[in-house]
């Protein structure tokens, strides 16, 4: 496992984190499974951890913190998120921060999460949703400013809706946050344009979600995949959106080396920008886990390969459906 600096905290964080929203109630996630692959992510040398109280109302939190007592020898970094107050995902250009963040709501979740996790702090706390004017709002700062002398927070960061990228360009360029999390894989690229030459200026971590598109650029799903009323990608994956990507996954395929996965491209093609801090694809298996920590161990892809996958850009804005 390789390891990179994650901004101006100075933390060495492992280039593969791990995302755990899967593990708050996905379809098929159990706990003992998900504690098992927590753990042999920890042998492997992964120790940064990303969860919210959004992700099973605390259970994800829980599991995290059943982790972090049970290696009290290392350090392992966590990271949070204070769901908005009106439960609303994606934010929207009219949503204020009384709407979605203010300040006794951020205490509140911020003990909620404590709680959860059984710790008396925590590393990075994220705005699970965000807007960009809320930077001239400076309840939030001074709510912030407040957890961290009390030692309950260390660091904070945003986390920015999908496809939207340029809704956090404001927030980093004022040097109030710690950390961006954005997505970006082969398809979204545009995090490149405006928002990581601003997190390079300003040294401001980036945490890379949803390396594999939900699932499509793991090269799993068909026009046939089905989930679960349920399951959230039963939501996402609307026919418009499951045909357009697996048409798009397809036209990968011949690029995929011959020992090497789809999978593995998408995260060695993420590990090929020194902009990105840390990567937290969903691991709920322990094949998983092996499979997306060696890619640290393998690193980026060619450069003829790099370039090629440039040209799979895909641009999309926000839907009804894209949440």
């Amino acid at each position: 496992m390789r390891y990179r600096i994650f901004g101006r905290t100075g933390w060495q964080v492992s280039e593969v984190g791990y995302g755990m929203w899967g593990m708050g109630g996905w379809t098929g996630s159990e706990d003992e499974e998900s504690m098992a692959s927590l753990q042999l992510s920890v042998d492997l040398g992964c120790n940064f951890f990303d969860t919210a109280w959004g992700y099973g109302g605390g259970h994800s939190e829980r599991l995290l913190g059943r982790l972090v007592r049970a290696n009290p020898d290392k350090k392992l970094f966590t990271a949070t998120k204070i769901p908005p107050k009106n439960f609303i995902w994606p934010s929207r250009r009219a949503f204020t921060l009384d709407d979605c963040f203010p300040p006794d709501h951020i205490q509140e979740y911020v003990e909620k999460s404590l709680e959860n996790l059984g710790l008396d702090s925590v590393d990075l706390i994220q705005f699970h949703t965000w807007e960009d004017s809320w930077v001239e709002d400076e309840r939030w700062l001074q709510k912030m400013d407040q957890l961290r002398s009390e030692g309950l927070i260390k660091a904070v960061g945003i986390s920015i809706n999908r496809w939207e990228p340029w809704n956090g360009v404001k927030a980093v360029t004022s040097g109030l946050i710690d950390a961006v999390q954005v997505i970006y894989n082969i398809f979204d690229q545009n995090p490149e344009d405006e928002l990581f030459p601003a997190c390079d200026d300003h040294d401001v971590a980036v945490i890379a979600r949803v390396p594999f598109d939900e699932g499509t650029l793991t090269g799993k799903i068909t026009l046939e995949s089905t989930w679960p009323e349920d399951d959230w990608r039963s939501t996402y994956f609307v026919p418009e959106n499951l045909k357009s990507s697996v048409a798009h996954a397809d036209a990968l395929r011949p690029l995929v080396p011959e020992d090497m996965t789809m999978a593995e491209m998408a995260l060695r093609f993420i590990l090929g920008n020194s902009t990105v801090s840390t990567i937290i694809p969903g691991m709920r298996k322990q094949t998983h886990v092996k499979a997306n920590l060696a890619t640290s161990d393998a690193g980026a892809l060619d450069g003829a390969l790099m370039k090629e996958l440039k040209n799979h850009r895909w641009d999309r804005g926000p839907t009804e459906w894209s949440q």
